[in-house]
Order: structure tokens, then sequence, then C-alpha cells
């Protein structure tokens, strides 16, 4: 498979949809670099993962300070010998109505899920245009390709997202770098982002809905693992992917 000796940095790698992807790309013979900001868990999964036989290493990292993100780059290249994707998974929902005004909480969604983003691409991006091949994989949300009253400014990130990755691609093909990308825009699936909302209003009214629909982060893992999958002159560069329950 192509996944197999690939070198896949994973931020946001500590739990939910990082967790299950980095377990299920080193199944398959990827060698994982994991960031995220609690080293703990970082380390009970690179542990978990080489126990099964895989290859794997951590370190800690904040998406909104680009030196520790190149820093995980650098660590990428020095345990394994270079990289080819990055996936940029870190992000948190605290969604609420805009009149309630948690402008902290907006700040903070801009700095991980769109300047996190852009950090990431950042780290990447003079080692994928040197070597002419790449991936950038980024985890948006399908309050990226439609509106939802509660999620004014997690949406616009995500919509911030699904532009900037498309541009990317649009650009790679025009300076022939072979960069490819891939944007994911998830349903409820059942991860903590949930419990990054403070807004109780929201939050009970989203509790609710991943209670009836919510589906195991495995499905987003194995979407990650089938657009690494393809060969490098294949770009499969969106996904949507919802619950069958989710209306």
């Amino acid at each position: 498979m192509s996944v197999k000796n690939k070198v896949v940095v994973i931020v946001g790698a500590s739990s939910g949809i990082g967790e299950a992807t980095a377990k299920l790309l080193a199944q398959n013979g990827a060698k994982v670099v994991l960031g995220a900001r609690r080293a703990k868990r970082l380390e009970q999964l690179v542990n978990a993962i080489t126990q099964d036989g895989g290859q794997a290493v951590y370190q800690t990292t904040d998406v909104t300070k680009p030196d520790e993100i190149k820093n995980l780059v650098q660590k990428a290249k020095t345990a394994f010998g270079g990289i080819d994707v990055i996936y940029n998974n870190a992000g948190i929902m605290p969604t609420s109505p805009i009149s309630a005004l948690h402008t902290d909480e907006w700040n903070a969604m801009i700095d991980i899920n769109l300047k996190g983003v852009l950090n990431g691409v950042a780290a990447v991006m003079p080692d994928f245009v040197a070597q002419k091949h790449g991936q950038i994989i980024t985890t948006s949300s399908v309050a990226g390709i439609k509106s939802f009253p509660g999620s004014g400014v997690y949406g616009a990130t995500k919509f911030a997202v699904r532009n900037l990755m498309e541009v990317i691609r649009m650009e790679s093909a025009q300076e022939g770098t072979n960069i490819r990308t891939a944007t994911i825009y998830p349903g409820a699936i059942n991860t903590e982002l949930l419990h990054t909302i403070t807004d109780d209003a929201a939050a009970k009214r989203m509790q609710q809905q991943y209670n009836r629909v919510g589906i195991s982060p495995d499905a987003i893992a194995r979407v990650v693992n089938f657009a690494i999958d393809q060969p490098e002159d294949v770009n499969v560069n969106e996904f949507t992917v919802y619950p069958t329950k989710q209306g």
C-alpha cells in the first residue's frame, strides 16, 4: 500500500480523530510523528503503537506556536529521514450564539482552527516544495460547507480552511510541486470536541445530538488512510463524512 513507510505528522493527535488515525496508519506501516499539548497522552499512544509493532514518536506541540510545529517536523526528519504528509487535526468547537459575545473563544478558535492550520502548512511547505511531493490533510467540518446557527465563528474558521486547502492544491498544480491536499468535513463524530463548549444551552443541544447520531472517530481515520493510500498522481481532495443517522 502507498501508506506503508510514509512519514506522517499528525497534530491534535492525543485523542479522538488524531489518536484513531495514528493507530490505523501505524498498523498499515506508516511512520507516525505525533504532536499535541498533552505529553502523557502522547506517550501512552506511542507506547501502544510501538507495542503493537508500529513506528511512532511524539513531541509536545501547541499549534498556535509556529516554532513548535517546525520542531515537530524536524523531529520527523530526524527520526525517520523526511516527511511525506501532515495531518492538521487540532481544533476546538466552543459554539455559541454570536450575541453571547464569547469573544475570547472567538479568538481561540481563530488561533487554533485557522492559524494553527496555517502554521502547519508553513512548517512543511519548504520541504514539500524542495522535494516536489507531499500531502496536506486538514480536518474542517460540515460547518465549513454549510451554515449552522450557533456556529458562526467556528464555521467561519472551517470555511476559511476549505478555501485555503483548495488554493494550495491549485497553486501546487500551477507551480509543479505535486503537493496533494485533502479536506475532511466530519459531521457528528464522538470525540472530546464537545468538551470545549462553555455555553450551557449550546453544550446541551450538541450533546443530545451526538448521543443520538454520533459515530466513532475510526470513520475519519479510514478516510485519512484512503487519501494517503492513493497513487501519487491522484488527489482525492474533499470528503464529507456524516453518520448515517444524521440529518
